[in-house]
């Protein structure tokens, strides 16, 4: 895989990262979305809309209110299509599902270290703000932007290596029978997650 188009994974990534809490909140963040136009990066629709698929029923289980900690799955879709696509056949489900549950993992763990941040932030400015300083809120909200787009690309090349890891380690040392049960347990657990979202909801 060309620098360029891991570049490119970068870049969507860090975008997706983004539109889950700050901008533009468009839905780009839901792997349904994400892991296809990723795929199409790579030039393998397909797979990025099996994994989009996949990880969306994993966040299916997941109300996302308030400050409750969560994987976040955007970025770790890229992160699986990446390690899939390369893997190419039948190990690209089980080895993507790998990398994107781990991705998404540390998505979440970051996403609870930025709100911890971005509280210090505003409890530092908070004379300022009660003062009615516009100027300080301005800076505040694109301070936390920004420090949002670092955490997205961090999580996004975090991914993309350990996608590179699991291509280079893994992808040739599992026997047949590995990788059928490696993708048994990834569209399993998809599907209970998908199964738990949905009865909570009835």
């Amino acid at each position: 895989m060309s620098l360029e188009v891991q570049l490119l994974l970068l870049a969507w990534g860090t975008l997706v990262g983004l539109d889950l809490v700050s901008v533009p909140q468009m839905m780009i963040a839901r792997p349904i979305v994400a892991g296809p136009i990723a795929g199409a990066m790579l030039g393998d629709v397909a797979t990025g809309l099996q994994l989009g698929v996949l990880f969306e029923l994993f966040q299916y289980d997941i109300l996302p209110m308030g400050a409750t900690r969560y994987p976040e799955y955007g970025p770790a879709t890229v992160a699986a299509v990446s390690a899939a696509h390369a893997a190419a056949g039948t190990l690209g489900l089980g080895l993507g599902a790998l990398v994107g549950l781990i991705t998404g993992m540390a998505g979440g763990l970051s996403l609870h270290g930025l709100r911890q941040v971005n509280t210090w932030a505003v409890r530092r400015a908070a004379a300022a703000l009660e003062s009615g300083d516009a100027r300080v809120l301005e800076r505040l909200h694109v301070a936390s932007i920004l420090r949002d787009a670092l955490r997205a690309a961090g999580v996004t090349a975090l991914g993309l290596v350990l996608a590179l890891v699991a291509r280079t380690y893994l992808a040739g040392a599992l026997p047949p029978h590995g990788v059928a049960l490696l993708n048994l347990a990834a569209v399993g657990a998809a599907l209970a997650a998908g199964a738990a979202g949905t009865l909570r909801l009835v």
